[in-house]
């Protein structure tokens, strides 16, 4: 292959694709848009509001209606003579939203029947909120039914809240602050960002590919160059510009959410549940995205999530990042150039892809669960198969990966890359050639053993 004429074609390639008003709108459209992903849910939620509801109240068990006090999100009226069914059946003409309706006390389970009726649906919160005071009020009957004194106080007494504090050890026997719900996020966001560029970069090249042999330039331009050093030169241009466009996402996000933040400050955030932010964001479920709310709230676990990110190997990171992306990239391209070269349109990809996303789509999945047991076996063999080793290693890396695991898992990629690139290129000298029949996964077998 000559090094020369590969050249020229990456160059050639990196300028046409950076040029199109394409590769510009999605450079400056996608950063609004991670920056959208940072700030909207913030904005929803405080936009999703309920609105007040006037709420009647009849309350027959009489324990009921002392608790309700009147919120931002719901008024109180207490009916005392009324008729449930009169009142349900009337309530728009009576000004109400929803009635409350509390049966008797029963003395044997020492609880109450409770029953809301509305026009409308009530929305979850509010429904949360009066099962909650619901729930509240028949334990504190509960308690002063128990005939014990000072019940109350003592089991507030009894409930604890230690707090565990975690720590790392490294070789030295160094102590070093770890918030796992820190380790968390980032191995979630690790895992996100490189399946999408490998998914959104790979299916570049294919596109690419199909696009110059439907156009019937690839005839022209293979009369003046090796097939393999236009697949390779095509992958290795689309990588450069993979590369020069995820330098200018990072950079325009930043400087969008830190503008963004600037101008609104904090009243931008005034109000928003933390907790809903954080489950919304990550995907996370309640009880991880409490946890990690209530070590945000508190000032000195602030400073444990600072200590953490501080002790977050970012060079290792950084240096694994570029490996996995680089090689994960190239071979799944190589791939992805391959079908291109053996359809004439893309909806003849169909067909030829799906083998190669299943295993693109089982690392993104293992990636995003790994922080529930990094050193499962499930996810060490997910980051040793080179299929999947590029999105799940990544997703391991904030817990600690031993150095042997990232050698092995980058050399295995590394020698499965070139094992498949070399019959990607096989592929791609006779298919690129091929028109006017619909290829299959036979003939692609038949053009390995014919090159």
């Amino acid at each position: 292959m000559n090094l020369h004429t590969t050249g020229i074609i990456i160059s050639r390639e990196y300028l046409n694709k950076v040029k199109k008003k394409s590769f510009l709108l999605t450079t400056f459209l996608v950063p609004i848009l991670f920056a959208a992903m940072c700030l909207l849910p913030t904005i929803i939620m405080m936009g999703t509001k309920e609105s007040s509801k006037k709420i009647a109240v009849i309350d027959r068990s009489g324990i009921v209606a002392p608790t309700l006090e009147d919120t931002e999100t719901a008024s109180y009226t207490l009916l005392s003579d009324a008729d449930p069914d009169q009142v349900k059946l009337n309530l728009k003409s009576l000004g109400y939203d929803a009635l409350l309706n509390i049966s008797e006390l029963d003395a044997d389970a020492r609880t109450v029947g409770a029953d809301v009726y509305s026009n409308k649906p009530l929305g979850m919160d509010l429904s949360e909120i009066l099962g909650n005071k619901i729930n509240a009020a028949v334990e504190n009957y509960r308690i002063e039914q128990s005939g014990i004194e000072n019940l109350q106080d003592i089991m507030k007494d009894v409930k604890s809240n230690v707090k565990l504090h975690a720590y790392t050890l490294d070789e030295d026997g160094r102590e070093k602050v770890s918030e796992s719900g820190v380790y968390m996020i980032v191995s979630m966001l690790l895992g996100m960002i490189i399946y999408m560029f490998i998914a959104l970069f790979g299916g570049m090249v294919m596109s690419s590919v199909i696009e110059e042999k439907s156009s019937r330039v690839v005839e022209v331009l293979v009369s003046s160059v090796k097939a393999t050093e236009l697949m390779f030169g095509k992958i290795i241009g689309v990588a450069l510009v993979a590369l020069t466009q995820f330098l200018l996402w990072i950079v325009l996000t930043v400087a969008i959410v830190g503008i963004v933040g600037a101008v609104s400050g904090q009243s931008l955030f005034a109000g928003a549940d933390a907790k809903e932010m954080v489950q919304t964001m990550g995907g996370v479920s309640a009880d991880q995205a409490e946890a990690v709310t209530q070590a945000l709230s508190d000032q000195s676990e602030m400073s444990v999530v600072m200590s953490t990110i501080g002790n977050l190997p970012f060079g290792r990171i950084l240096v694994c990042f570029v490996l996995f992306f680089i090689f994960g990239y190239m071979l799944y391209a190589s791939l992805f150039a391959a079908i291109g070269s053996a359809v004439e349109n893309e909806g003849d990809t169909q067909q030829l892809q799906i083998p190669i996303t299943i295993p693109l789509l089982l690392g993104f999945f293992i990636a995003i669960y790994a922080f529930k047991a990094p050193d499962s076996a499930l996810v060490f063999w997910g980051s040793m198969i080179p299929f999947t080793s590029p999105i799940v290693m990544l997703a391991r890396l904030p817990f600690g990966v031993p150095a042997w695991e990232i050698v092995v898992s980058v050399v295995v990629l590394i020698a499965t890359f070139a094992v498949c690139a070399w019959l990607s290129a096989k592929i791609y000298k006779v298919g690129i050639l091929m028109f006017g029949k619909k290829s299959t996964w036979k003939d692609l077998w038949k053009w390995l053993k014919q090159s």
